[in-house]
C-alpha cells in the first residue's frame, strides 16, 4: 500500500480520489495527514474559478469519502457551473464529468435535477455504435468498450437526476446494446473474461484492466436505475470476477484502484449503487488453500467459497462431483459426495481422500449448490468448477542394484546392492568387452507402478566429460544396461575413472533424488588416428577474475666494473677544475666586497659631501646601495641554498633595479659636477 501513500502527496485530484477509494473499500483507516491533504485539495479546488470539470468531478468524489465541509454558497456555484457544462457539452467526457458531478452534489445536498434530462439522455445516446461500443465524440470515428463503460455510467446519472422520471422504455433500449457489447468480450484459457480496445484516435490506449473496470462500473451503475434484469449470462459475470482476481496485486496505484473498485462493484450493492445487486449477480468464488495434497501424510481436501473480496457466502453445499486423471478421458475415479462444512475455519472439508486417488495429477470437479432458491437470483456460482490437483507422496525405491556383466555370456562378474535413500560408495572396474547394469523398482504408496518424469544415469570422466543415459522401465522395474563395446566412440576412448550418478525426479515425488552411487574404472582401447577428440570443456566465465600467474622478470647480469681506487682517482681529477673555479670566484667576490665596503666606510665616516642632499636623488642613492647589498646577499644564498637557475632569475630582477637606480645616481653626480666646474 506504500504506492498509495505516495499518491496522496501529489496534487492530482484523480489520483487522490483513487487512493482514498481503495483505502475505503479495503477498510484501511485513513491517517489524519491523508484526510488533511484531501480536504486542502477540496477547499482549493472548490474555491478556484479556474478549476476544470474534471477537477470538480474528482474533488466531489474525494469529498464523498473524506466528508470535508463545503458551504452552501460554494455548492450553489458548483451546481451552476455543472448545469452550464451539461448544456454546452459536446463530447462524452464532458457529459461524464458534468452529470457525474451533479449526481455527487445530489448525494450530499439533495434536490438537484437536470432541467432537460430527456434531451441530455438522447445526446449521450448519440455516441453509441451498432456493435455495443461507444465513441468519445462525434468527430471520432473509433469506438471503444472503455467509452461504453463511461457512457453507461453517465446515462445512469442522467436517469437519477431526471425529474420527472424518464420513460422506462427509453432506458430499456440499452439492454440490447449491453448484450452486443458482451458479444465482443475476450477470454483467457482459464475462463477469465475481459474487454480490450485497440488504439482509439485522440485518446490514449487503455489496457484490458482499465477497459474492463470501466465496463463493470458502467454496468453496475446502469443496473441500479433499470427495472428489468440485465440480459447478461451469469457465467460472464463470474468470468469478469476471475479476471480481476487472477491478475494478482498490480504494481501501479491506478491499476490497483481499478481492480479493487471493480471487485467492490461486483460484490456488494453497498460498495456501488443501491439496487445494482438486484440486476447484476454477485459472483461466488471457489478456491483451495492448497492444490497439492500428500497421500503419504493423508492430507484433507479443503475448499473455500467467498465473494470476490472475501466476504462470507450464503448457506450452501459444496459437492465433489468427480475426480479425473489429468490427460485421460476415463470415467470419474470417485462418486459424487458432499464436503463437510467446518464452522471453526469456515471451510468445506473432505477429511480422507478416496482410496482410488494415488500419487499423480488429477482434475477435481466441484459444484456449489445454494440452499435458498431466492439466493440463485442474487449470487452466481458458475456451475461446475474444475481445479487441477497434485497428489504427492513418498515413492518406495526397492531392489536397487549395480552390476558388471560379461559381454559374451551375460553372466554377472560383480554385483552390489544400492541404498538409494542413503550414501553409497561403490567401486567397480570393467573393460570395453563388458557391460554395466543398473536396476531398481519404484512403487507408489498404494503399491502401484510409478513412472517419474525423469530417471537418468550420469557417468562423468575425471577430465569432466559427461555422458547421460535415460533409464528405461517395464512396469515397476527400471533398468539400464551400458554396453561399453558399443560406447567406446561415444566415450572418446577415454580410459580412467568415471563417477556414477543417478537422478530420479517427479513433481509429485516427495523423495526425488540425485545420488552419487560410486565410480567405475574403465579400461578402453587406444584411440585410432582419426578418432573424435573430446569436446573442450566450458570455461567458467568468472575464472577470468581469479588470481593470475606470477610474472617473474629475468634481468641481465651486471657488467664488470673498474677497481674502486681507479674510480676515486678519476673523480678527484674531475673535481680539480671545479675547485679552481670556486677558489677564483671566492677571491674575486671577496675583493669586490672589501672594495665596496671601504667605499661605504669612506662615504659614511670620512666623506659624505658627494651624497645627494635632495629628497629624490637621495632616495635613488639609498636604493642603489640597498640593491648592492641585495646582490651580495644573493651571493651568500647561492653558496648556501639556491641553485644556479634560481640565482640567475633573482639576479636578473635585482640587476634591472640596480642599473636603473645606479643610472639616476650617476646622472645626478655628473650634473652636480658640471655645475661646479662651470661655476
Amino acid at each position: 500500500m506504500l504506492i498509495l501513500f505516495d499518491v496522496i502527496d501529489l496534487t492530482s485530484l484523480e489520483e487522490t480520489y483513487e487512493a482514498l477509494r481503495t483505502f475505503d473499500v479495503l477498510g484501511i483507516e485513513k491517517k489524519p495527514d491523508v484526510t488533511a491533504t484531501a480536504c486542502r485539495l477540496v477547499s482549493e479546488t472548490v474555491g478556484s474559478s479556474s478549476s476544470t470539470l474534471k477537477d470538480l468531478f474528482y474533488v466531489l468524489k474525494a469529498n464523498s469519502i473524506v466528508k470535508c465541509k463545503i458551504n452552501d454558497k460554494a455548492y450553489q456555484g458548483i451546481i451552476t457551473r455543472l448545469n452550464a457544462a451539461v448544456d454546452g457539452a459536446s463530447s462524452l467526457p464532458d457529459f461524464y464529468y458534468s452529470v457525474g458531478g451533479l449526481l455527487l452534489v445530489k448525494g450530499s445536498k439533495g434536490d438537484v435535477h437536470l432541467a432537460d434530462a430527456d434531451g441530455t439522455f438522447r445526446s449521450v445516446k448519440a455516441f453509441r455504435q451498432s456493435d455495443g461500443r461507444w465513441r468519445f465524440s462525434s468527430n471520432s470515428p473509433e469506438s471503444s468498450a472503455f467509452a461504453a463503460g463511461i457512457a453507461l455510467e453517465t446515462l445512469a446519472g442522467v436517469v437519477s437526476l431526471a425529474s420527472p422520471e424518464l420513460d422506462q422504455s427509453l432506458i430499456s433500449t440499452l439492454n440490447s446494446d449491453i448484450s452486443k457489447l458482451f458479444d465482443s468480450i475476450e477470454k483467457y484459457d482459464d475462463g477469465a473474461l475481459y474487454f480490450d480496445d485497440k488504439l482509439v484516435d485522440g485518446h490514449d490506449h487503455q489496457g484490458p484492466l482499465a477497459t474492463t473496470s470501466s465496463v463493470v462500473r458502467g454496468l453496475t451503475a446502469f443496473a441500479a436505475v433499470t427495472d428489468e434484469r440485465l440480459n447478461i449470462p451469469s457465467n460472464k459475470i463470474l468470468g469478469l470476477a476471475n479476471f480481476f482476481l487472477g491478475i494478482g496485486v498490480p504494481g501501479d496505484a491506478k491499476d490497483l484502484f481499478n481492480q479493487i473498485d471493480s471487485l467492490a462493484c461486483l460484490e456488494s450493492n453497498r460498495q456501488c449503487f443501491a439496487l445494482a445487486v438486484l440486476m447484476v449477480s454477485i459472483p461466488l468464488i471457489l478456491s483451495l488453500p492448497s492444490t497439492v495434497l500428500s497421500v503419504t501424510k493423508e492430507d484433507s481436501l479443503q475448499v473455500n467459497v467467498n465473494t470476490v473480496l472475501g466476504s462470507n457466502a450464503p448457506p450452501l453445499t459444496v459437492k465433489l462431483v468427480g475426480v479425473f486423471t489429468s490427460g485421460s478421458k476415463a470415467a470419474s475415479l470417485v462418486e459424487s459426495q458432499e464436503l463437510v462444512f467446518d464452522d471453526g475455519t469456515g471451510m468445506y472439508n473432505l477429511n480422507n481422500l478416496p482410496k482410488s486417488i494415488d500419487v499423480g495429477s488429477y482434475t477435481f470437479v466441484f459444484e456449489i449448490v445454494l440452499h435458498e432458491p431466492e439466493h440463485e437470483k442474487i449470487y452466481v456460482t458458475g456451475g461446475q468448477k474444475r481445479v487441477p490437483i497434485f497428489a504427492s507422496g513418498l515413492i518406495k525405491i526397492e531392489n536397487a542394484e549395480i552390476a558388471v556383466l560379461d559381454s559374451d555370456l551375460g553372466s554377472i562378474e560383480t554385483q552390489k546392492k544400492l541404498d538409494l535413500a542413503g550414501q553409497n560408495a561403490v567401486s567397480l572396474s570393467a573393460n570395453h568387452l563388458q557391460k554395466l547394469r543398473v536396476s531398481f523398482k519404484l512403487t507408489t504408496p498404494h503399491g502401484l507402478a510409478f513412472k517419474p518424469h525423469q530417471a537418468l544415469l550420469k557417468l562423468r570422466h575425471e577430465s569432466k566429460v559427461e555422458h547421460i543415459f535415460v533409464v528405461g522401465n517395464s512396469g515397476k522395474q527400471f533398468e539400464i544396461v551400458l554396453n561399453f563395446l558399443g560406447l567406446v566412440e561415444k566415450f572418446f576412448y577415454l580410459s580412467g575413472r568415471y563417477d556414477i550418478e543417478l537422478a530420479v525426479g517427479d513433481a509429485v515425488m516427495e523423495n526425488s533424488l540425485l545420488r552419487a552411487i560410486g565410480h567405475i574404472e574403465l579400461d578402453l582401447p587406444e584411440p585410432p588416428e582419426k578418432a573424435t577428440r573430446p569436446p573442450p570443456q566450458p570455461v567458467d566465465p568468472y575464472s577470468r577474475y581469479g588470481p593470475k600467474a606470477e610474472i617473474t622478470h629475468i634481468f641481465r647480469a651486471p657488467e664488470k666494473r673498474p677497481p674502486k681506487e681507479l674510480s676515486l682517482a678519476f673523480l678527484g681529477l674531475t673535481f680539480l677544475p671545479l675547485l679552481g673555479f670556486l677558489i677564483g670566484v671566492s677571491l674575486a667576490c671577496t675583493a669586490s666586497f672589501i672594495l665596496s665596503f671601504n667605499q661605504k666606510l669612506l662615504r659614511l665616516g670620512v666623506n659624505l659631501k658627494n651624497f645627494p642632499s635632495n629628497t629624490v636623488p637621495a632616495t635613488f642613492a639609498t636604493l642603489f646601495h640597498v640593491s648592492i647589498g641585495a646582490v651580495l646577499s644573493l651571493y651568500v644564498l647561492f653558496w648556501l641554498k639556491l641553485d644556479l637557475f634560481q640565482t640567475l632569475k633573482l639576479l636578473g630582477f635585482l640587476g634591472v633595479i640596480l642599473v636603473l637606480v645606479g643610472h639616476r645616481v650617476l646622472s645626478h653626480l655628473a650634473a652636480t659636477s658640471a655645475k661646479l666646474k662651470s661655476a
